[in-house]
């Protein structure tokens, strides 16, 4: 077996393309408050920490964080049966984490409108020969070893220099000025990665070290001096701030990506063995997925918490009692178990911290969102084989397995294209009503969602 999972693709994907959605929808007031962030609303679209509450928008990040803690067990499963000791993994963590690092800021800095603040022609050019120098840097090429390290060094240093020196002669290279999410993935794909393991064979210490983490954060916010609070802020090594690649606030998102890593365990601990669910035990499990998933953002986003909490504990204990009443085993009954408990804790938790708030993030959203993440796997699971749904989860699947690609073809491929062209204006024309605008972001979305599955049917891969 290749050690893909269907579904997990399919989380990836509909998280990536959820992503692609958010962010090429027309920003306007016409368009409805739960089409964005929960707190960047409109009309204004400014930050309010003050706003409790989430959208579909704020489930697409945790979503892929999920994914990736459950690719985890799937991806370190080679060197753990190897016997191979721990320099190896050490070295894939961090290999991964400074990809993502060059690739949080090459990504960013090589957008056109970055570029430059009226960008022409030359900057248009200038991001799509950056996306060809992405390529050159992450595609898993069938070349012999020292040939392909050989071009991604070249192409890195290429790189470094192209998005330095423009800068310089434009308004001065910044380090700080980055994609963050891709900077908090590289932070959880080298915390994360070791964190696994260290404890593939003790589930429980793994599960322990985010008390540790939730520790630091609460000791960190009292106003006397401490060592907990000294750890919080390091960000420095002899007078040198490398805070724009680490912060220890990072790690508050292994409460999303730890969580995943069991996913991934139970995966792959019983992919021989898996009995597939049929009847009405899986058209029960898919419509308590779909109504968990739905009510949790009408009734966190509408502010209706205690009928929201009533519905979330009476659909989960529903699930908990189909899992027993028709003995399903296997990862799907590990799945409604963790999901059902991480859901409720989550809820449980919602009235701290002003209430579930993507950013700043509270202790409820990253629970609530990874409980939620288990039940879109038994979701995509269950549905996965049958005649209706099998093609649309195959496609976001197959944009899954891309995810990168998927990441940067709209900003560094299809908008400088449009630009170049001059079909740009016939696309921002699109932003007439709110209909339309959300159509411009379905469009662009499922263009670069065939850029993708392009390149994966090419077997044209990213990777770190």
């Amino acid at each position: 077996m290749n050690g893909r999972n269907e579904s997990l693709d399919a989380l990836r994907g509909i998280a990536i393309l959820g992503m692609v959605l958010s962010g090429s929808i027309v920003y306007s007031d016409m368009m409805p408050g739960w089409m964005f962030h929960a707190q960047v609303p409109p009309p204004s679209f400014k930050f309010d920490p003050l706003i409790a509450g989430i959208t579909w928008v704020d489930l697409v990040f945790p979503f892929f964080l999920f994914a990736m803690g459950a690719a985890m067990p799937l991806a370190l499963n080679k060197y753990i049966q190897q016997i191979s000791g721990p320099v190896p993994v050490i070295k894939l963590a961090f290999r991964r984490f400074i990809l993502l690092t060059f690739f949080a800021l090459f990504s960013h800095q090589m957008k056109a409108w970055i570029l430059a603040e009226n960008p022409g022609i030359a900057e248009h050019l200038m991001s799509m020969a950056s996306f060809g120098l992405l390529f050159a840097v992450f595609y898993e090429s069938k070349n012999a070893k020292s040939i392909q390290l050989g071009i991604m060094i070249t192409a890195l240093i290429s790189g470094t220099v192209m998005m330095v020196f423009w800068h310089q002669n434009y308004k001065g290279f910044d380090l700080y000025k980055s994609d963050i999410i891709i900077m908090l993935l590289g932070n959880m794909a080298l915390f994360g990665t070791l964190i696994y393991y260290f404890t593939h064979d003790k589930p429980l210490l793994r599960l322990g070290i985010l008390p540790l983490i939730f520790a630091v954060f609460v000791a960190s916010k009292e106003p006397a001096s401490s060592w907990t609070k000294e750890l919080f802020n390091f960000n420095n090594i002899a007078g040198y701030k490398f805070d724009w690649v680490y912060r220890f606030y990072f790690l508050k998102y292994l409460f999303i990506v730890v969580p995943g890593t069991y996913a991934g365990e139970w995966m792959l601990r019983y992919r021989s063995s898996e009995t597939a669910v049929s009847g009405k035990p899986q058209l029960s499990l898919v419509f308590i997925s779909i109504l968990l998933i739905v009510s949790n953002l009408i009734g966190l986003y509408m502010r209706i918490p205690e009928i929201n909490v009533l519905i979330s504990v009476i659909l989960c204990g529903i699930s908990l009692f189909i899992i027993r009443k028709e003995n399903i085993t296997g990862s799907m009954q590990r799945f409604v178990q963790a999901g059902s408990y991480a859901l409720i804790l989550g809820l449980f938790l919602e009235a701290y911290e002003g209430g579930i708030k993507k950013d700043v993030s509270t202790y409820s959203y990253y629970f609530v969102t990874s409980g939620l993440a288990f039940f879109c796997l038994i979701l995509f699971n269950m549905i996965s084989d049958t005649r209706i749904w099998k093609n649309p989860i195959h496609f976001l699947a197959l944009t899954g397995k891309n995810p990168m690609v998927a990441y940067v073809a709209g900003s560094l491929l299809l908008m400088p294209l449009m630009a170049i062209t001059g079909i740009k204006s016939f696309w921002e024309a699109m932003s007439q009503n709110a209909i339309m605008g959300t159509l411009k972001g379905i469009i662009f979305t499922l263009a670069v969602a065939v850029i993708t599955i392009y390149f994966v049917r090419r077997k044209w891969f990213w990777k770190t």
